[in-house]
């Protein structure tokens, strides 16, 4: 695993531009937004760090360790997650619409209220996750373990759930298990 002092973007390292955007964070004086868009930040070790609010879209996450990071509100759009780990993370809010998670081992994520239109959850692990109002239409979960999975007041519609056991998650009320395994539920 890359360590973040080691990582370089735009010319910064990434511990720096991280130190600013906690100071941005608390509202305190030399902060700036993180802004690591099409950064490649692939097998990093970046568990528990803040990432509340930053902009990281088209980043390359892949196969990186995010356990417990902080990413609410921020914005992930196209980034790549292949393999990465994400067990309990807080992403609520962020915006991943495009994003793919192929692979992710992301138990135990909050996903409450996210845009998770159009990612790519083929074969994720996605066990114990908040995805309560989330957005994932166009979403594909085909092989996805989503034992135990909230989908309380999740629109499910266009979402592809092929191939997906739900007979342990909390389902959107009136939503029948049947048609959650056929294609484009």
């Amino acid at each position: 695993m890359r360590k973040p002092k080691s990582i370089i973007h735009n010319g910064k390292k990434l511990t720096e531009i991280l130190q600013a955007h906690e100071r941005f964070f608390r509202g305190k004086e030399g902060g700036a937004r993180a802004d690591l868009a099409g950064a490649d930040l692939s097998h990093a070790d970046l568990a528990g760090l803040n990432f509340s609010g930053a902009i990281l879209r088209n980043a390359n996450l892949a196969g990186s360790d995010l356990r417990t990071a902080r990413l609410p509100g921020a914005d992930l759009s196209g980034a790549i997650l292949r393999e990465a780990d994400l067990r309990n993370t807080d992403m609520t809010e962020a915006i991943l619409p495009g994003a793919d998670l192929t692979g992710a081992q992301a138990s135990g994520v909050e996903f409450f209220r996210c845009d998770l239109s159009n990612v790519r959850f083929e074969r994720a692990r996605l066990r114990n996750v908040n995805l309560r109002g989330a957005n994932v239409r166009g979403a594909r979960f085909s092989g996805a373990d989503m034992g135990v999975a909230i989908l309380r007041e999740t629109d499910l519609a266009g979402a592809d759930l092929s191939g997906v056991d739900l007979s342990t998650a909390l389902l959107p009320k009136g939503f029948p298990v049947e048609q959650a395994a056929k294609k484009g539920a």
